[in-house]
């Protein structure tokens, strides 16, 4: 049976708390998920997934340094990822403080990895984001995600 993971940095809470709902609402699609700290998961986590979702907070537009030393770890199982479905979600403490471009680091980690990402035409097309503590808007976004992630990796892991 698939399976799925989402892997999360968070400092303030924020993070973690649009993991944890991304994660719920796959487990409530229909995919068994586990929910781990970035300081939690090993590359072997990974290759156990059949979705990784992974989440970051935004350092200077970037994703945060546990989270980009998990990817660079993952350079030793190059190719094993390939197939696999990916998204990525991110949190900051301003409007235009780097959201999109966390995520877009991430998801091209996944893509170089061979992972398939799906898009949503809408509200948040690239990932979830949240400006401060996940409000309402944010919280409904991280459940459609979870949502669509688990749809998808059901059909393409009966």
């Amino acid at each position: 049976m698939a399976n799925g993971l989402v892997v999360y940095y968070s400092r303030s809470g924020n993070t973690r708390q649009m993991a944890e709902t991304i994660a719920e609402a796959m487990n409530n699609g229909g995919l068994p998920t586990k929910c781990k700290s970035v300081d939690d998961t090993k590359v072997d986590d990974l290759l156990a997934a059949d979705a990784i979702v992974v989440g970051s907070p935004t350092y200077y537009g970037r994703l945060a340094a546990p989270v980009a030393q998990l990817f660079d770890d993952s350079v030793s199982k190059h190719g094993k990822l390939d197939g696999k479905v990916g998204a990525a979600f991110s949190s900051s403490a301003n409007i235009g403080g780097g959201n999109e471009t966390t995520i877009q680091s991430i998801l091209s980690n996944l893509v170089i990895h061979g992972m398939i990402i799906q898009g949503d035409p809408q509200g948040d097309h690239y990932g979830p984001v949240s400006i401060g503590k996940p409000d309402d808007r944010v919280i409904n976004q991280c459940k459609r995600r979870g949502a669509r992630i688990a749809e998808l990796t059901k059909k393409l892991y009966p």
